[in-house]
């Protein structure tokens, strides 16, 4: 049979009380008393039932974590770098997939809010409005959205953006373009105008194009717009659609690196194994997983106010196979 509290209070020579006392509010139980009924509960193995203790304390030990898209290789290094250090803190989180659809992200956090102590919200496609509404009796983290008030983790992508431009400009390429990402997207935003100023001051052309489908489906569709255009540096907005473009240039009977360069965000294990190997942008996906479940569990324990911090994390541009300096002719 299970052990229950009171096998524990008989053990310890405690009131039942007492031992409830000493796991959902420890610090008012004397210390020898305390570790006496710990003690009794580990060498009988009683666990107490979390469902029960949030019923009277309202702590679940439980996270909520929503991603735009799990199926995209950007975000499962994250999800598990977050679970990870959750259980670490004693924490527990419960993943879930918006399908890059801002009502369902908004269903899922008001779902969420009922059996969790805080949510972080991965690349969000609601309006900043709309989180500060959502957040207004919940904590919450947004990674890769600056909103007013709330904490954040941002992935320096407008540094990542402004050094693939530079990365082409010095290949040689002066027509570039920039397949942008998804309406509602905070990092195609911040892509899109990091990269503008940065062919400013190279002194190249750059057409952006979108929204677009953050997908492999959605660059083998906007290669059509590369070939319209004449470009030959591309910058995506992952490499999913890095790698779509690709297929679809391909296609068409154009070669990458030779006549097209292609360059990615992300450097997700997609990139790295696609031929050709995919030059990119790495976003530090597993210490943004960290760092939001500890800005997150930081606002959980703030008495009375959770704070706005930032965490910016840096990017990097790594290069591989699919730059080149442009054909002659180009």
């Amino acid at each position: 049979m299970a052990v229950t509290i009171r096998d524990v209070a008989r053990a310890a020579g405690v009131h039942v009380s007492t031992v409830s006392r000493t796991f959902s509010a420890p610090n008012l139980v004397k210390v020898d008393t305390r570790e006496r009924v710990l003690a009794a509960a580990a060498e009988l193995g009683y666990r107490p039932n979390q469902a029960a203790r949030a019923l009277t304390t309202g702590v679940t030990h439980n996270l909520g974590l929503i991603v735009a898209d799990i199926a995209n290789p950007f975000f499962p290094p994250l999800i598990k770098s977050a679970q990870s250090y959750a259980r670490v803190r004693g924490y527990q989180v419960f993943v879930a997939d918006t399908d890059e659809d801002p009502r369902a992200e908004e269903e899922l956090i008001s779902i969420l809010a009922k059996q969790v102590d805080g949510v972080v919200l991965v690349s969000p496609r609601l309006s900043n409005a709309a989180i500060a509404g959502l957040s207004a009796d919940l904590p919450f983290v947004v990674v890769n959205r600056n909103v007013k008030g709330l904490p954040a983790v941002l992935m320096d992508i407008s540094s990542g953006a402004a050094t693939a431009v530079e990365h082409l400009a010095g290949l040689g390429h002066r027509r570039l373009m920039l397949l942008g990402g998804p309406r509602g997207s905070w990092t195609s935003e911040q892509m899109r105008k990091s990269a503008a100023a940065a062919a400013e001051r190279s002194g190249v052309s750059l057409e952006i194009t979108g929204p677009n489908a953050p997908t492999e489906r959605g660059g083998q569709l906007a290669a059509a717009a590369v070939l319209a255009a004449g470009a030959t540096g591309i910058i995506a907005y992952n490499d999913l659609m890095a790698i779509g473009t690709i297929e679809g240039l391909s296609g068409s009977g154009v070669e990458v690196p030779r006549e097209v360069s292609v360059v990615g965000v992300d450097d997700t294990v997609a990139g790295r194994v696609a031929r050709p190997k995919l030059t990119t942008i790495a976003m530090p996906t597993q210490e943004a997983g960290r760092s939001a479940v500890d800005l997150l569990l930081h606002a959980i324990d703030m008495p009375g106010g959770r704070g706005a911090a930032k965490t910016t994390l840096e990017t990097s541009l790594v290069v591989r196979e699919s730059t080149a300096p442009p054909p002659p002719s180009k």
